[in-house]
């Protein structure tokens, strides 16, 4: 078995610490710690994203869709029930282990295609899960300078609040992230608890004052000329609301981390998913009507006292200010908490993919180096928007609803692959309000794609120069030789000697005039066994491959035969195994590749190709830096 390389840490040093829990496992990242956990209480986890946006909801729906913000909340609350749950339960029975729907559609697009489209999906993940982080915490701010006991100097500070929530929620991964779902069910079972007594206290007041709501019809009628311009408004400005959506793509997730078997875990997680849909939609429901109904409007605008935070306004008002600071400390709990699911579905993501396609360093796999990474991307966009809430919904919309179409797209061309023509059209239709709802988004709010874009162009350079940087690696996981190939190792007596060919005829002077050349170029005896290998390109833009070395016999002709993604790499992957098999260092031989060196290197890095003798021999010199046991490479 052969290795690939893994970075080493150095005890009692700094980068020691930083890669303390590097996961190197492939089984551990895809397969989760092992501790499970109910579903219930891994709802709680995703629970402190998706029921977090009951602090600022609210609030931006009545900003955006006035007094029609009930009915546009009614029209999001059927997108949610009718259209994101459907869709990820399917995603869920059909990703077990936590890959989502970027998974399911990686494999409809072939090769570097697959990659790349991959990278965007990150692209509009990371703007998801960073934006998630940063309105979450620049919401929690402004509940903290709403709060009447907060000190005078902290006004006008909410860029330095936010960043001080967001350096204590870095803090909090820095030192170990080990009881995240306990600290999840307190808050959420809290928050629910105290947003239940808000609305139930804002319901009997509209109850005890029925003339709110006979204003609130007033105003719709004097607004609107009928029913149906009410709909279609409601319709249009429903897109604006597409935060109420958050948390569906984090609660795939984290399904490894579901008790149970997969069958178990497949369930237990639609369960959770049906679940927190069916809670959080009773609560925009009733959230909405109430705050529309009892809240005079300009409050929402800039510098009212309901922006960002209406059922803390509510609680103030009705219950006092000592209950209402208990649920300004209850939501700034929770909306810095909620950053802590975005920062766990960053680091659950990352691992899954870069690394995988050699386009992130293995320090990847760590959790430390990614949270500092992605701090100060949380820090950077805090203070491009100012730590502004309602500026920072867009962008948060964007990167939710991309998510949510492809998992939407996944999901119906699973249903047609499997003829399943009633779910294909229900997904389709699904694909359709979810396409609507994103472009409308987009064009009233571009700073999505914007930062989505930015966050794109990032990965796709770093990731491309991590591949190049990396592709002399070993990139080779395990060596495997079928009982043929095994045969002709033995048959050599520790005596081995790689005549490196690139098939083309494969006929019988391919081979001889192959041998011919060798037998002139090294003086290689004729009476010495010789062993012919050949690797074959399949795919190159996988990085790490397992090699299953098979034995054939051509025209009397021993052959090892190999697929992988790169030659070099494999070459020298075969010879080291060979060495560590038979004892004794082995020879390869070449001849001189014709051609410009540059345009050589790039054949290597895109199709796996390219000068092979001195890349093999490179490889083999970063593998093996002991001269005496380093494979022999002959060219000629």
């Amino acid at each position: 078995m052969v290795l690939a390389k893994r970075p080493a840490a150095t005890e009692g040093t700094l980068r020691s610490w930083l890669l303390q829990g590097l996961q190197t496992d492939r089984r551990q990242i895809e397969h989760g710690p092992h501790v499970k956990h109910p579903w219930w209480r891994v709802m709680c986890l995703t629970g402190v994203d998706y029921f977090s946006t009951l602090g600022y909801q609210p609030g931006i729906a009545a900003l955006a869709a006035g007094f029609l913000s009930p009915l546009a909340t009614l029209f999001l609350v059927a997108l949610t029930l009718l259209g994101a749950l459907p869709v990820y339960r399917r995603v869920a029975a059909e990703s077990p282990y936590g890959q989502g729907s970027i998974a399911m559609l990686e494999k409809l697009a072939p090769q570097w295609w697959g990659k790349f489209f991959v990278l965007a999906l990150l692209g509009f993940a990371a703007t998801d899960f960073v934006i998630t982080m940063t309105l979450s915490a620049a919401d929690a701010t402004a509940h903290i300078l709403e709060n009447p006991f907060v000190p005078d100097f902290l006004a006008g500070r909410r860029v330095i609040v936010t960043l001080v929530l967001l350096a204590g929620l870095g803090g909090v991964f820095l030192m170990g992230f080990s009881e995240a779902i306990g600290i999840a069910v307190l808050l959420v079972l809290v928050y629910l608890g105290l947003n239940a007594v808000v609305v139930a206290t804002a319901v009997v007041r509209v109850v005890q004052a029925p003339q709110v709501v006979v204003d609130w019809q007033r105003a719709l009628s004097l607004d609107f000329s009928s029913p149906l311009t009410m709909i279609g408004l409601s319709l249009l400005v429903m897109p604006k609301l597409a935060l109420g959506l958050s948390g569906f793509e984090t609660g795939v997730a984290v399904m490894p981390v579901v008790k149970g078997e997969v069958g178990q875990r497949v369930k237990g997680t639609k369960r959770m998913l049906t679940v927190a849909a069916l809670i959080m939609s009773v609560f925009l429901i009733f959230s909405s009507f109430v705050t529309t109904v009892l809240i005079p409007h300009e409050e929402f605008e800039e510098g009212g006292r309901a922006g960002g935070r209406a059922l803390a306004y509510l609680a103030h008002g009705y219950l006092g200010d000592w209950f209402g600071t208990v649920y300004d400390v209850s939501t700034i709990t929770i909306l810095w908490f909620a950053g802590a699911s975005a920062m766990a579905g960053l680091i659950n993501l990352v691992p899954r993919y870069l690394p995988r396609y050699g386009m992130a360093p293995e320090w990847t796999g760590a959790v430390r180096p990614l949270v500092l990474v992605f701090s100060v991307i949380a820090f950077a966009i805090t203070i491009i928007f100012d730590a502004d809430v309602d500026a920072q919904g867009g962008a948060y919309a964007t990167g939710v609803l991309v998510l949510m179409l492809s998992a939407a797209v996944a999901v119906t061309l699973s249903a047609r692959k499997k003829r399943q023509h009633r779910a294909t059209a229900g997904f389709a239709v699904i694909t359709a309000v979810l396409v609507y709802t994103l472009v409308d988004n987009v064009i009233e709010r571009p700073d999505g794609v914007k930062i989505a874009s930015f966050f794109i162009a990032a990965i796709v350079v770093t990731s491309l120069i991590s591949r190049a940087t990396r592709s002399t690696e070993l990139r080779v996981t395990e060596v495997r030789l079928d009982p043929l190939a095994e045969q002709y190792v033995n048959d050599a007596c520790g005596d081995l000697h790689l005549i490196a060919n690139e098939p083309h005829q494969r006929d019988q002077d391919e081979y001889h005039d192959k041998l011919r050349e060798t037998w002139l170029n090294h003086r290689l005896r004729s009476s010495e066994p010789v062993l012919f290998v050949e690797v074959s390109v399949p795919d190159a833009s996988e990085f790490e491959t397992e090699l299953h070395v098979k034995g054939e016999e051509r025209y009397g002709h021993r052959i090892l035969t190999i697929e992988s993604s790169a030659v070099p790499n494999s070459l020298a992957a075969l010879l080291l195994h060979l060495r560590d098999r038979t004892g004794s260092v082995p020879h390869i031989y070449f001849h001189w590749t014709e051609g410009n060196p540059v345009v050589a290197m790039l054949r290597y890095l895109v199709f796996g190709g390219g000068d092979v003798p001195p890349l093999t021999r490179e490889v083999l010199r970063q593998a093996e830096p002991d001269l005496e046991r380093r494979p022999h490479v002959h060219v000629g």
